[in-house]
């Protein structure tokens, strides 16, 4: 699932407005649905997305936000029960929503069979939740750091530098590939990037677009 999303978001906090953010800045179209008054403020003031004050898991408020016509739906707030709560019903009203849930535990592997995937912040952050939202081909696998993104990235057939060996490839400062195609060895020169495998980039964060580009086109 990739390109100009329609995103619904269940609750305002650190990881909502973060992954909105993130979201907003990659093009897709954001609504979040929040209760607190104060944060919908906060929320309304950041200009990230479309806010709308109320209860997530009551259907006004989903019809509200439109999820007949959302791609997907994430519950992000700090409570299970909320999040899956929330992406049932969504399910119910659109059963070809895609549902994110944010989880307590690391055990949230147990509750996809109720959603299609699961985050958990305390270890992977805002980024990840973004990835797992947008079900796409890049994962973000570290989110401990401003200034440098770790990343698994598949490349795209008719991309730039597929087929092309990393030592013909000019990749912009502030990259690192650090696998081979299979991830069980550092890449080397004469690593070949292959359409439709996958490599662990280091990223810095200005230069993305520009290593995505080459590499998914």
């Amino acid at each position: 699932m990739t390109g100009n999303l329609d995103v619904i978001i269940a609750g305002g906090g650190r990881v909502g407005f973060q992954t909105a953010a993130l979201l907003a800045n990659r093009g897709d179209n954001v609504t979040i649905i929040e209760r607190d008054g104060d944060t919908v403020e906060d929320l309304a003031d950041a200009w990230v997305a479309t806010v709308i004050a109320g209860d997530a898991t009551d259907p006004t408020i989903l019809e509200q936000a439109d999820v007949a016509g959302a791609d997907v739906v994430a519950g992000l707030t700090g409570l299970t029960g909320l999040n899956l709560a929330v992406c049932m019903a969504a399910t119910e009203m659109n059963p070809d929503v895609r549902t994110v849930a944010r989880v307590e535990r690391e055990a949230g592997d147990a509750y996809t069979r109720f959603v299609d995937a699961v985050v958990f912040p305390e270890r992977a952050g805002a980024k990840v939740a973004a990835d797992e939202i947008t079900g796409s081909d890049i994962r973000t696998l570290v989110d401990v750091t401003a200034s440098l993104d770790i990343m698994q990235i598949r490349v795209e057939e008719d991309a730039p530098a597929a087929r092309k060996d990393l030592s013909e490839v000019r990749f912009p400062a502030g990259t690192l590939v650090i696998s081979d195609e299979d991830g069980e060895r550092v890449a080397r020169s004469d690593t070949t990037l292959t359409p439709g495998k996958s490599y662990v980039v280091a990223v810095e964060p200005e230069v993305v677009d520009e290593v995505l580009n080459l590499m998914r086109g």
